[in-house]
């Protein structure tokens, strides 16, 4: 059951700037001991966000694992990236860093939301934040204010 929904506003409008926010949002769950989803537009962006995830912080380790269906799904691997989360099992933290709303929501204890000062992402953003407040989700909006590789 999702408990709650943050949506986190970046002053920049570059792809760069909001992976490197996912990166760092990821790490922190990830030292929480957190079961984390994280869910790309493509193929491309997720292997994007792959590279980056073993090189944004030198002092940092992150394991995780591409996976575009439930077979390559690894039960021991606390972060997985994906195209759907149809593809992953339930877990503690769901990061959306699509245009759309994620499937099964129920399944995510909480969703982040990464939204970047791209126009018609803010449109989408605020499109998902009508229909997450439809559906009775407590909603946190947080403005980040530093740069994402700060």
């Amino acid at each position: 059951m999702t408990e709650r929904v943050d949506f986190y506003v970046l002053k920049s409008a570059a792809a760069k700037q909001r992976l490197a926010f996912a990166c760092r949002l990821t790490e922190k769950a990830y030292l929480k001991d957190l079961k984390i989803v994280i869910v790309s537009d493509t193929l491309a962006d997720a292997q994007a966000l792959d590279e980056l995830l073993w090189t944004f912080n030198e002092r940092s380790f992150i394991p995780h694992k591409v996976c575009l269906d439930e077979r390559s799904v690894d039960p021991a691997t606390p972060v997985h990236l994906t195209l759907e989360p149809i593809a992953v099992a339930s877990a503690d933290l769901l990061v959306n860093l699509t245009q759309r709303l994620p499937t099964q929501l129920e399944r995510f204890t909480r969703i982040a939301e990464v939204i970047d000062a791209d126009e018609e992402r803010r449109r989408m953003g605020r499109e998902r934040f009508k229909s997450y407040r439809d559906l009775k989700l407590a909603l946190e909006t947080h403005q980040i204010d530093e740069p994402a590789d700060a």
